[in-house]
């Protein structure tokens, strides 16, 4: 059974295919419908992520506030952003990919998997997808957005900010990681004996992350979910923070991209092989 091993400074044959790097400016992107219609789905799935999401926090917190045993509790706001990221990623991921997050964006723009352009107008979608998304929440719950947060993010009281970023840095490298893991070709091969539905292992990522992270940060790992909360909710709370949930997850997603391309898929050791062959 052939596998990806290292025979000399040669490979052995491969029974899957690595699709090839993705430019880095494509113009011809702009002339496709394709094009359009994934950022329009990045856009709507960004939307309903922060609604149900935020409207899931508010709930909780207005719930809580009256009775300490109600509401959905931590465990169920992490299911609920869990949840939704298996069902948006299962529902767009035929169309756009299904990123949802600039952080998932950016690292597969540094492994080359979309070019410059669609990374930049991905983006754009999601961070107006989540800023309609709270929007929303506003216009349907006024009378308890304010007094329950937003669904905002911030370093909560008692971490510092170290803390809260290091948390965001690593929260996001599982996430973005997963996301690598679960949609590598080379899981199509004969070789890899567990087929897997990628929707599923990045939603428990979430999930996990969300567990671990929420009593420190509210749990970011998506720089569109906490800049639309803050957009929204617009107080300087929020504000003062919201550096630690852009720099965070775009340290995290850099890291998964380099660890899975030139670690695991040995990225580094095939080029400097390649190198010494042609030397």
């Amino acid at each position: 059974m052939a596998k990806d091993i290292e025979v000399g400074t040669e490979y052995a044959p491969k029974d899957y295919q690595d699709p090839p790097p993705a430019p880095l400016i494509d113009p011809e992107e702009l002339g496709k419908w394709s094009f359009y219609r994934a950022i329009i789905a990045e856009f709507i799935a960004t939307l309903l992520f922060l609604y149900i999401t935020v409207l899931t926090v508010i709930g909780y917190k207005s719930q809580s506030a009256t009775d300490q045993c109600g509401g959905v509790g931590i465990l169920g706001i992490a299911w609920a952003f869990g949840g939704m990221i298996f069902v948006l990623v299962y529902c767009t991921a035929g169309i756009s990919g299904g990123h949802i997050n600039p952080a998932v964006t950016f690292g597969l723009f540094l492994a080359r998997k979309v070019s410059l352009v669609r990374a930049i107008m991905y983006i754009v979608a999601q961070c107006l997808g989540a800023i309609c998304g709270c929007g929303l929440v506003k216009a349907f719950q006024k009378a308890y957005y304010f007094r329950y947060g937003g669904g905002a993010n911030t370093l909560n009281d008692g971490y510092s900010t170290g803390t809260g970023l290091s948390a965001e840095i690593i929260g996001t490298f599982v996430l973005v990681y997963t996301v690598f893991a679960a949609t590598d070709p080379k899981r199509n091969a004969r070789d890899s004996h567990v087929p897997v539905l990628a929707p599923l292992p990045i939603g428990f990522a979430v999930f996990m992350v969300h567990l671990a992270t929420i009593p420190v940060t509210g749990t970011g790992i998506n720089p569109a979910r906490s800049f639309g909360a803050a957009v929204i909710y617009g107080k300087d709370k929020a504000w003062d923070d919201q550096w630690i949930f852009w720099v965070g997850p775009f340290i995290g997603a850099a890291i998964a991209a380099f660890y899975h391309q030139f670690i695991l898929r040995a990225g580094a050791v095939k080029a400097f092989g390649s190198f010494r062959s042609n030397a």
